[in-house]
């Protein structure tokens, strides 16, 4: 589930049941999350699904067998650590900066606006 989409949504993988974190990503994308997931105890699990038309890339989803986690809670309440330990901002999960200041508000700081 990204941070934009409230839903939950629960698939078994390796035949255990998760909930889905984020579906559709890339792989680099399904490593970074998975990288700061394992940093804040998080158990992942991967599913590949294959691409719809040949020549393009397969696509991946990442979900988590603690069926409890809800990314945007965690996020928004900043109870995720980044690599650093840093409080991770939500432009940090989605990638936009790697900045960790909290004024998510701020267009000033923002160089993707």
């Amino acid at each position: 589930m990204s941070l934009n989409k409230a839903s939950a949504v629960i698939k078994e993988i390796e035949e255990v049941r998760c909930r889905i974190i984020e579906s559709g990503a890339s792989k680099e994308r399904v490593g970074f999350l998975q990288l700061l997931l394992k940093h804040n105890q998080v158990e992942t699990k991967i599913l590949e699904v294959p691409a719809k038309e040949e020549g393009e890339p397969p696509t991946f989803s990442i979900g988590t067998p603690d069926v409890t986690f809800n990314a945007i809670i965690k996020v928004y309440n900043r109870e995720l650590r980044t690599l650093d330990n840093h409080r991770m901002t939500p432009d940090y999960w989605n990638q936009k900066t790697a900045d960790t200041d909290p004024n998510y508000w701020d267009k000033e700081k923002k160089d993707w606006l």
